[in-house]
């Protein structure tokens, strides 16, 4: 039995005949005698009789149709309690991003969202291999993650709202040779020491793409993840690395140059499970998201002084 079939039920014992149920739920007598039937299937006594023109519930019926009350009413309730947690623009929300991405975004974010009725944040930092970022749409709403340009889609099973595409430019100490010149190539770094990801980490790819335009291999130092500590090493003289150029904080011992002849770049990105979307405070914070990368978007299109 279904929630139909019991609402069909409950209203034949109220109008007393298939006719007037079917044009109270619109429907043809055909489709009320059909259900009718189906229900009757599930149950082991008669559901109704026949009492003249009147089709009568039994007793066994009088009891289900007051079930069918009950059943109804606690749907109404529920539905209306799913209702009320959708449309709730103060309820919590996960979000997840990488630690550059979160150095940038979560500030602005929390900020947007501190006045009374903002949704209530929840911000956890992950660092993840790219092809994991996907799998974290379980545990949070919304997931802030990265890719590089030349790396496959992400899955169709997540949402993508982009954010930002973020050059990554070569960061060594202001007193370096190659300081001097205003963009790089593969052949200028070849021979540095590098600072670079663990495998399975975007960046390393790009590192990896240096090389091979190169034509040589690079000598890897040091493995770091995390772009602050890389940008520590690198202003102690520890090699050189990529770093990136909007959501990292200037560094006052280095200087950033663009690299030529290699794609040098990645898709800062928001993927989310479809039906978070649904969620009134899911689509709030999608927004200050959106609106914070525009930020750092537009500072980074600002000319310097000077």
């Amino acid at each position: 039995m279904d929630e139909r079939q019991l609402r069909i039920l409950r209203e034949l014992g109220e109008l007393g005949s298939v006719t007037a149920v079917a044009e109270a739920l619109l429907v043809t007598p055909s489709a009320i005698s059909q259900q009718l039937r189906l229900l009757q299937r599930s149950v082991p006594v008669p559901l109704t009789e026949r009492q003249g023109r009147r089709l009568a519930l039994t007793d066994a019926g009088q009891a289900l149709a007051g079930a069918a009350v009950e059943v109804e009413t606690a749907l109404a309730r529920a539905r209306h309690t799913v209702a009320e947690f959708v449309g709730r623009p103060d309820g919590e929300v996960s979000v997840a991003a990488f630690h550059s991405a979160g150095l940038a975004l979560f500030p602005m974010l929390l900020r947007a969202c501190a006045g009374p009725g903002a949704p209530a944040l929840a911000c956890a930092d992950a660092d993840v291999p790219q092809e994991d970022f996907p799998r974290l749409t379980r545990e949070y709403d919304l997931v802030v993650a990265h890719r590089l340009d030349h790396a496959p889609p992400w899955p169709r099973t997540v949402t993508v709202t982009p954010l930002l595409r973020e050059p990554l430019d070569v960061a060594m100490p202001v007193g370096h040779p190659l300081a001097a010149k205003q963009r790089v190539t593969p052949l200028d770094v070849a021979g540095e020491p590098w600072i670079t990801a663990h495998d399975g980490f975007p960046v390393l790819a790009t590192v990896e793409a240096i090389a091979a335009a190169a034509g040589r291999r690079l000598r890897l130092v040091h493995r770091i993840n995390e772009f602050t500590v890389v940008a520590e090493a690198v202003a102690a003289g520890g090699g050189i690395a990529l770093l990136p150029r909007l959501t990292m904080r200037p560094h006052p011992a280095l200087v950033l140059r663009p690299l030529s002849g290699v794609q040098a770049s990645r898709h800062i990105d928001v993927l989310c499970r479809p039906e978070r979307t649904a969620r009134t405070a899911v689509r709030t914070v999608l927004a200050e998201l959106r609106r914070a990368a525009r930020t750092i978007q537009d500072r980074d299109a600002r000319p310097s002084d000077g």
